[in-house]
């Protein structure tokens, strides 16, 4: 987690041509959105919705209705494209919170850009984010995530690209995802090595609320910090699915409370409960009530 943690449990694609969605995202209780100039825009419109982006962050809103501001993403074309290039140094200009960067394959496909942002003094505070889409990717996600532990990389997050992956390696989607399943481990390990935030892929049938709030759970327990979403009513399955439990939270109070007695002052180990207790679960009690109150739970 970074040292100011940020919720990502819902993060919400818009497309940059739609402006009946770009006019309500505002009003929405995602945590981020990423304001989509890649899969989401056909190609003939790839050059208008590009020229909207400077429209739709001179308006970005202050705060949500829980008081805090909606983090905004903008997903350029891949550099290799014809767009790319143009679509980075447009949104570095809008100085979003991130750059989600399509067709990650290789650290240099983080450090070029970055470079870019550089040139072109775009605040630190605009960071990358990678999409973790290809086989080639998940070859090289160890020195991919490394880059997470250099700030001048500006890498901070990956979100996974299930549906392009399902594509480029031909294996069959299933509900339960057995197939995927260990890429999307291997992911979870890259990115807590790197320090990274990770979400999960898109669920395609935003019709199928029950079935979303499974995956939802399931990607919980496995691990990412939220998921990545195609529809405004995914929302509120992926808010509660990857906020901390009740239960988690009185457990997180009592071993905080606990390490902080005159007698435990120094102690690595502790008896709580009948458990033994160790400063890791401090350390991890802390930062799950840092995410509580970062999300008013």
């Amino acid at each position: 987690m970074t040292e100011t943690y940020r919720p990502r449990r819902s993060v919400l694609y818009v497309p940059a041509s739609n402006d009946k969605a770009l006019a309500k995202f505002a009003s929405l209780t995602c945590d981020a959105v990423i304001i989509d100039l890649e899969d989401a825009v056909a190609p003939a419109d790839k050059v208008s919705a590009r020229e909207k982006l400077a429209g739709i962050f001179a308006d970005r809103p202050v705060a949500n209705d829980y008081g805090r501001r909606c983090e905004m993403v903008v997903r350029i074309n891949a550099l290799s494209s014809e767009w790319g290039a143009d679509d980075l140094l447009a949104a570095a200009r809008c100085e979003p919170d991130a750059i989600l960067l399509p067709k990650v394959d290789t650290p240099r496909d983080v450090l070029e850009p970055g470079d870019v942002l550089d040139d072109n003094f775009a605040p630190d505070a605009v960071k990358l984010w990678a999409m973790i889409e290809t086989p080639k990717a998940l070859l090289n996600i160890g020195p991919i995530a490394e880059l997470g532990r250099d700030p001048a990389s500006r890498l901070t997050c990956f979100v996974a690209g299930t549906n392009d992956l399902v594509k480029e390696t031909g294996i069959l989607a299933t509900p339960d995802r057995r197939y995927l399943t260990p890429w999307l481990m291997q992911m979870v390990l890259a990115a807590r090595a790197g320090g990274l935030d990770l979400l999960d892929g898109v669920f395609n049938d935003f019709r199928d609320l029950d079935a979303f709030a499974r995956e939802c759970g399931e990607a919980a327990a496995m691990g990412f910090d939220g998921k990545s979403l195609i529809h405004p009513t995914q929302i509120e399955a992926a808010n509660r699915a990857f906020a901390p439990s009740a239960e988690a939270l009185a457990e997180a109070r009592s071993v905080k409370e606990a390490f902080a007695l005159g007698e435990n002052a120094g102690k690595g180990v502790i008896a709580l409960n009948g458990k033994m207790v160790e400063r890791l679960h401090l350390a991890q009690a802390e930062k799950l009530l840092a995410k509580a109150a970062a999300i008013g739970a």
